[in-house]
């Protein structure tokens, strides 16, 4: 079962994707067990490696859309944004730094509602509720939550 396993938050979804295929095809001699618009994975030894989602879908599902993609970003678009996100504020922003996630910790677990009840009780906070996810896989069903450190983290069933 694949319990555990990161997921990178990419930009450009075609370039990595196309750079993680042969970079895992060369060296460890994985191919992807799926590639779609905007997703992709590798298993190795049957359990899951490496997954990459496109940033922009993951940060409209956690309420990070309005955040610029990297700390870089946020330099380059000059002070004007600076004090745009300023003024937002907020806890959510403050937690990564105020910018866009780059990676995620997934926890695959038999019930979504309990494991988010659960991480909350901890410490975690929710960032998006329990909910299901038909339009990234039929019978998904997710929670995103930050830990302490306000790295994002998603459960996930089917």
């Amino acid at each position: 079962m694949d319990a555990l396993y990161p997921r990178l938050l990419v930009r450009d979804f075609p370039a990595s994707a196309a750079f993680y295929q042969a970079v895992l095809r060369e060296l460890l001699g994985v191919e992807p067990v799926k590639v779609l618009p905007g997703y992709a994975n590798w298993d190795i030894e049957g359990q899951a490696g490496l997954a990459l989602f496109g940033r922009d879908r993951l940060a409209a599902a956690v309420g990070t859309a309005n955040l610029p993609q990297a700390a870089q970003d946020g330099a380059q678009d000059g002070a004007q944004d600076g004090a745009q996100d300023a003024a937002q504020g907020g806890a959510q922003d403050a937690a990564q730094g105020g910018a866009q996630d780059g990676a995620m910790l997934v926890m695959k677990v038999d019930d979504v509602d309990a494991a988010a009840a659960c991480l909350a009780h901890h410490g975690a906070t929710v960032v998006a509720p329990p909910q299901d996810r038909p339009d990234w896989a039929p019978t998904l069903r997710t929670a995103h939550l930050r830990d302490p450190e306000g790295n994002l983290i998603e459960l996930q069933s089917y």
